[in-house]
């Protein structure tokens, strides 16, 4: 297989499913599909074209909020990402440990850094913030605001 089967199969497959296909250079390419499709994609990608789960990466685009689930054909030297934008008023999206057992601790990170929301995990449990962590503040969110005055914290601003 070469990267233009991968591609066209991709494409065929999901053809009602994809909303966006940008192929911007010869190592990456990013599909947007509807975060409804998401374990279908993914099971695709991984299990039948046997890509390589690299991470997922979320991100507050301050509209909506975004995961990317990167995906690598090493042989190939190319990456496909999915691009999945999830409303602000109730961010969640299928879990998609089940398919990719990996992805059950950015699942996590996600959830407690962000707040997205993954029915069908199998344990969304704190894993980075302390115990005395308010419940619902987020901080990698765009609208944070910190609650402990006492902390010192690096946010780049």
């Amino acid at each position: 297989m070469n990267k233009d089967t991968i591609l066209n199969s991709i494409k065929e497959r999901f053809k009602d499913t994809i909303k966006d296909f940008s192929d911007k250079s010869p190592g990456r390419v990013y599909i947007e599909i509807d975060p409804k499709d998401i374990k279908d994609v993914v099971e695709y990608i991984f299990v039948d074209l046997r890509a390589r789960f690299n991470i997922a990466s979320g991100l507050d685009a301050r509209s909506h909020f975004e995961i990317l689930y990167h995906f690598t054909f090493d042989k190939l030297g190319f990456i496909v990402s999915i691009r999945v934008k999830l409303n602000k008023d109730k961010p969640k999206i299928d879990s998609i440990a089940a398919i990719i057992k990996g992805a059950e601790w950015i699942e996590r990170e996600m959830h407690e850094l962000i707040g997205i929301d993954f029915p069908g995990h199998p344990n969304l449990k704190r894993l980075l913030l302390p115990d005395e962590w308010p419940k619902g503040v987020y901080p990698l969110r765009a609208d944070y605001k910190e609650w402990d005055k006492g902390a010192i914290r690096d946010r780049g601003v």
